[in-house]
């Protein structure tokens, strides 16, 4: 019996994600690769949201998850970014020079290790502690806050003068700290203690490639 070709597949990217998630990330970097995509509102914390589709392509149902146009799936903030870099080189998500790049992907890897990693201990303590009652949990968060916040400043530290953090073309580091710092205080904190990198985090969100997505997901912050 003849097979039946398999369906063409699509040349645009789908990015499941939410209003406000880390997807705002990535749709900051599709927007910079000019590449065509959609996004499907998708979140385990929405019920009314397309979370069965994503749990079809990712089953941690977490976002973003981002599906290639040849059908293939990616997770993970950073390596989502990381590829699009080297996917769209001239978009500048990424360094040309080998040594610049490898400290921009240090530097994903950072956010995600450190600080990403840090909310949903934040947001979801009972997961780490069983059966913990309502003080733990608030000390788990304390605890946590004080870590992220701390990882903040070292991230700071160590990537904030970066050539690749430059305000007039922002790469994929500068995308996800923009996000990502926006979540447990962090901003706030970094207002204070590191003022100089909290205004570059402001300006990278005005960006003109930044902006508008920004806008869709902070509307009364962007």
């Amino acid at each position: 019996m003849a097979q039946l070709p398999s369906p063409a597949p699509s040349k645009s990217y789908t990015l499941y994600g939410s209003r406000g998630s880390g997807s705002a990330a990535v749709e900051a970097g599709l927007v910079r690769c000019g590449a065509a995509f959609r996004v499907v509102r998708a979140s385990s914390w929405e019920r009314d949201s397309a979370i069965d589709a994503l749990a079809r392509v990712n089953p941690l149902r977490q976002i973003p998850t981002l599906q290639l146009p040849d059908g293939s799936v990616l997770t993970e903030s950073a390596a989502i970014l990381i590829h699009l870099g080297l996917q769209f080189p001239s978009a500048g998500l990424l360094p040309e020079e080998l040594a610049a790049r490898a400290q921009a992907i240090r530097a994903l890897v950072f956010i995600a290790a450190n600080c990403y990693s840090a909310i949903s201990v934040i947001d979801y303590p009972q997961r780490w502690c069983v059966n913990a009652d309502a003080d733990t949990r608030e000390r788990i968060r304390r605890g946590t806050r004080r870590r992220l916040h701390l990882h903040w400043a070292m991230f700071a530290e160590l990537f904030g003068a970066q050539p690749w953090f430059a305000v007039g073309a922002p790469a994929a580091p500068a995308l996800l700290a923009a996000v990502v710092s926006k979540w447990g205080g962090s901003r706030a904190f970094l207002s204070k203690k590191q003022p100089a990198f909290h205004t570059r985090l402001l300006e990278i969100e005005q960006h003109p490639s930044v902006a508008a997505v920004f806008e869709q997901h902070w509307p009364a912050a962007a």
